[in-house]
């Protein structure tokens, strides 16, 4: 799902006829992004693209209309990003040359599948992956870090098992992590510290903390 300063130029598929749809006049809502991207075109003046897990505080910063904001488009990847939610922000990205950020929860899962994924695409597909990528997707967070940094230290979970075999196992075998430092050490410290952080814990400071704190804080 997309919103924010962003016109989408699509095409009526019976009829030929061009169909533009404005991403700030959608209401509370978003634009589902279709399964065939190619043939869109797009109008944009924002500064970055921000590509948000989950679908929660997408709809949060919506509410809010945090894009007028921040200038910025944003995207619900609800997970790990799809074929055609990674196409999109590509086209997009390269297109008007956008930077393009992405926040997940603080998790292995975040991290080593959901940022994974849309950075550098999905394992079983690597033939395409040159396709189905966002090489310039840059991490925003949540991070270790940030649990210390914005003392969320009581709103965090406990590393499930299954956290930890993912953290290990991507230490070990995944040619990204271990072709990054900065992930290595991420990674380190979460098993470390043996919690996680879901993007909901800065509720712990107010609502809207997230969107009128964090986010700007990072971004800078």
């Amino acid at each position: 799902e997309v919103t924010g300063p962003l016109v989408v130029i699509d095409k009526d598929p019976t009829t030929g006829e061009i169909i533009r749809i404005d991403c700030t006049k959608l209401g509370t809502g978003a634009w589902s992004i279709p399964s065939q991207v190619e043939h869109l075109k797009f109008e944009t003046k924002a500064d970055f693209i921000l590509a948000i897990e989950t679908a929660s505080l997408f709809q949060r910063l919506v509410h809010h209309r945090y894009y007028e904001k921040a200038n910025a488009i944003l995207i619900s990847m609800s997970g790990v990003p799809t074929r055609a939610c990674r196409r999109f922000i590509r086209r997009l990205a390269d297109e008007h040359k956008l930077p393009v950020l992405a926040f997940t929860d603080g998790d292995p899962y975040g991290y080593c599948n959901i940022y994974r994924t849309l950075k550098v695409g999905s394992g079983q597909s690597a033939h395409i992956n040159k396709f189905f990528c966002v090489p310039q997707a840059r991490y925003l967070g949540v991070t270790p870090d940030d649990i210390e940094t914005y003392k969320l230290q009581d709103a965090t979970h406990p590393l499930e098992e299954v956290d930890i075999k993912r953290a290990k196992d991507a230490l070990k075998n995944d040619p990204f992590i271990k072709h990054h430092k900065e992930w290595q050490n991420a990674l380190s410290k979460m098993i470390e510290m043996k919690v996680r952080v879901e993007q909901q814990a800065f509720a712990k400071h107010g609502l809207n903390f997230v969107l009128e704190t964090y986010l700007p804080d990072k971004i800078k």
